[in-house]
């Protein structure tokens, strides 16, 4: 099956968005709210990682995994008070990905 270029776009932004977030997690403003946020922050970036690779060799658990890290990380966000600006910008991005992930996932494989 041949990846659609949209999908590789996508993840491409998706790869640079964690690259760029990543040094987020060892902040002193992450650190600041509480000793357990940096971990838990931690943990959502490499699920993130880890389902952008899913989607990018057109697995459907990768997009399902994206629609769970979705849901968790604004969840931590609501818990954590930073429902800001950039949250409210990559709440869009990510339902524009998710919808677009879901154009295509009767096209991905069920196979691991």
């Amino acid at each position: 099956m041949k990846r659609p270029k949209i999908i590789s776009i996508i993840c491409i932004i998706g790869f640079l968005w964690i690259v760029f977030t990543f040094p987020g997690m060892f902040s002193p403003a992450t650190k600041k709210l509480g000793d357990w946020v940096p971990a838990v922050y931690g943990f959502i970036i490499a699920l993130s990682f880890i389902s952008y690779i899913g989607v990018w060799h057109m697995k459907r658990w990768g997009v399902e995994m994206y629609i769970g890290v979705v849901c968790v990380k604004q969840i931590f966000f609501l818990f954590t008070d930073q429902m800001g600006m950039g949250a409210i910008v990559g709440v869009g991005f990510s339902l524009w990905f998710i919808i677009t992930f879901l154009v295509y996932y009767r096209r991905m494989s069920l196979n691991l």
